[in-house]
Formats: C-alpha cells, sequence, structure tokens
C-alpha cells in the first residue's frame, strides 16, 4: 500500500512539473487564442522571433488571411468548447497559454450575453483547461477594470474596482478568478492591466481607440471627428511596449512575482493633446469633437495609470513616449493605407 501510494504521488508530481521541466529542455510550444483581434497577430509575430516559427499556434473562429497563413501555425478554435480545447492542448502539446479572446467596451455594450459568454465562460474555460494540464497561462486586462469609484489620478494596483460595463466586470472576474486558482490550485496564472493600446491596424471597439482612428481618418481624410471630450486624460501605451511588457512578464520566475495582477502603462494624455503633436507633422489637420455613450464610459476609468510594482519586482520600463508614438503611428498608417490601395 505504502509503495502504491508513493507511485501515484510521484506520477502526479511527474504530471505537475511536465511543463517547468520541458520548458528547460525546450522554448515553450504557445497557443494565442482570440489571435485575429488587435494584439494577436503582432504578438504571434514577436514571440516567434523569439521562440520559433513552430512553437507559437495563432488561433481564431475567423477564416485568416494567406499571410497570416504563412507567417506561421494557424489552428480554428473556439473556446466555449472545451473538449476541443482539450484536444488542440494534448495534441499540440501546450505548455503556454495567451488568452486574448473578448469582446471589447463598446462591442460589449451593445452585445451583453454574448460578452458573457465570451468574456466570462471563455475564461472558466481556459483557466481550467491551464490547471488541468498545468499550464502557464495569460489573460490581459484593462484599465475597464476600474470605475467611477476607483482613483483616477493615480490608480494603483490595489484599489476598489467596481466597473460599469459588462467588459470591465468580465475581466474583474478574470483576475479574481486567476488568482483563486493561484492560491487554491497553485495555476501559474499572470495577467497584466493594460492601458489603451495604440496600433496601426484599424480600431476594433474599444473605447481608447480614438487614438488609432484619429490616424487612419486624417491620413485619408485630413480630418477627424472624436467621440470624446477634448481634454479626457488616458492612460495609453504602443502596441511595441504591450507585447514587450508581455514576452517579459511570461518569462519572470514566480518567486520574482508578488501579485499574479499588474498595472502597466507607458504614458496618459488627452485627445487635445495627441492632436497638438500630431499637428507638427501634419499641419492641416482638422478635428472636431461630438462626445457620445463612451465618453460616460472614458469618464469611470483611470487618467493615470500607477504601473511602480510591475517597475519594481520585473523591472518593468516603457521606451515609447508620446513624441515617438506619433512618429511611429503617423509612418506605420501611411504604410497600411498604401499597402491597402486606400
Amino acid at each position: 500500500m505504502f509503495l502504491r501510494n508513493l507511485y501515484r504521488t510521484s506520477v502526479k508530481l511527474n504530471i505537475r512539473n511536465y511543463s517547468h521541466n520541458n520548458l528547460l529542455k525546450s522554448p515553450p510550444k504557445i497557443l494565442i487564442t482570440g489571435g485575429l483581434g488587435q494584439l494577436g497577430v503582432e504578438c504571434a509575430k514577436y514571440l516567434r522571433k523569439k521562440y520559433g516559427r513552430d512553437n507559437v499556434i495563432l488561433s481564431d473562429i475567423i477564416k485568416p488571411t494567406q499571410d497570416i497563413v504563412n507567417d506561421g501555425p494557424y489552428i480554428f478554435v473556439d473556446i466555449l468548447d472545451f473538449k476541443g480545447l482539450q484536444k488542440i492542448v494534448v495534441d499540440h502539446r501546450v505548455d503556454w497559454l495567451i488568452h486574448f479572446s473578448a469582446l471589447l467596451s463598446a462591442i460589449g455594450e451593445q452585445n451583453v450575453s454574448l460578452a458573457v459568454r465570451v468574456n466570462i465562460e471563455g475564461v472558466h474555460n481556459v483557466i481550467e483547461l491551464a490547471k488541468q494540464y498545468n499550464l502557464r497561462i495569460f489573460v490581459p486586462s484593462t484599465i475597464g477594470a476600474f470605475g467611477p469609484d476607483s482613483p483616477r489620478n493615480p490608480t494603483p494596483n490595489i484599489t476598489i474596482q467596481r466597473p460599469r460595463t459588462i467588459y470591465g466586470v468580465s475581466k474583474v472576474h478574470a483576475e479574481l478568478m486567476g488568482e483563486y486558482y493561484y492560491h487554491k490550485f497553485g495555476l501559474d496564472f499572470r495577467c497584466l492591466r493594460f492601458p489603451g493600446v495604440i496600433s496601426s491596424d484599424p480600431p476594433g471597439g474599444g473605447t481608447t481607440d480614438y487614438a488609432i482612428a484619429i490616424f487612419h481618418e486624417v491620413l485619408r481624410k485630413g480630418h477627424y471627428e472624436c467621440y470624446l471630450k477634448p481634454d479626457t486624460r488616458l492612460p495609453m501605451m504602443h502596441v511595441k511596449d504591450a507585447l514587450r511588457a508581455l514576452s517579459e512578464y511570461l518569462a519572470v520566475p514566480n518567486e520574482n512575482l508578488t501579485r499574479r495582477v499588474y498595472n502597466v502603462t507607458a504614458m496618459d494624455f488627452t485627445p487635445e493633446e495627441l492632436t497638438d503633436k500630431m499637428a507638427a507633422y501634419l499641419p492641416e489637420l482638422k478635428i472636431t469633437y461630438r462626445p457620445d455613450s463612451r465618453q460616460d464610459i472614458a469618464d469611470s476609468w483611470p487618467q493615470v495609470f500607477d504601473d511602480s510594482e510591475a517597475r519594481r519586482d520585473w523591472n518593468w520600463k516603457p521606451q515609447v513616449d508620446l513624441d515617438e508614438l506619433v512618429k511611429l503611428m503617423i509612418k506605420e498608417v501611411k504604410e497600411k493605407i498604401i499597402a491597402n490601395g486606400s
């Protein structure tokens, strides 16, 4: 009986330590869900350079372009299909799971029931899956996880949250579920609260996406009508910094982390401040303002993000400031417009 129990314990420990030991021998095998959203494609490119093309699997329920297929492995993944997820993790020997699948703030408010399924049920599936197969799991959070009762300038890592959008509620839920599984089961759960992430890709329905749309509209038409007031301050970062933060955080040894959820940011600005910086390069631009329902969302979010705990625990430091962001976005959006012939 003693030997039998010892054997069972040994088997459990071997299974539990499989992913960790595998990481020591070879690069991690990484699955990215919701991969055709704002961050997924660029994240796959970034991590493929670091860990190898075939070690990063991009996935979504959307038909990919030929360029995406040519860039590396792509598979169909429905995050609401738990058995399908299990098969993929086993068949592809996945070690890390990066879970981007979510409906963003403005879109979520238009379809709450779908947001509950995707943002909450989907998180339940991937967290339980990560527990079963001892995966390192990353789930992004957001400034939208805070609400009107939160301190806004600055917003610390630990404070009252109480968001008033289904997007924010679902992200707080994900944060707490991940922390619970970490304390209860030892799950290697990691989460970063991102500010508005700015890239040259077209806007995807987030409240901070005015800072993307403004470049596309101004470079195409010379003018932009902003749905936020000119003095609406929000924290932001360029996608290069967001991907670097994600990559660095995933590689930090567990013993260095004092939290499972960290704020990260690079800068904060208003539409008016962004426009002033753009005018140095595009002097003919015209901006008008017509605030809509997204103004109420923005008014409940942080104005300045305190990411001092990330800087302390794993030496997080942004590289792209507002001047550099404007230069990058003008260059990258121009290239995208030319490439698309529009």
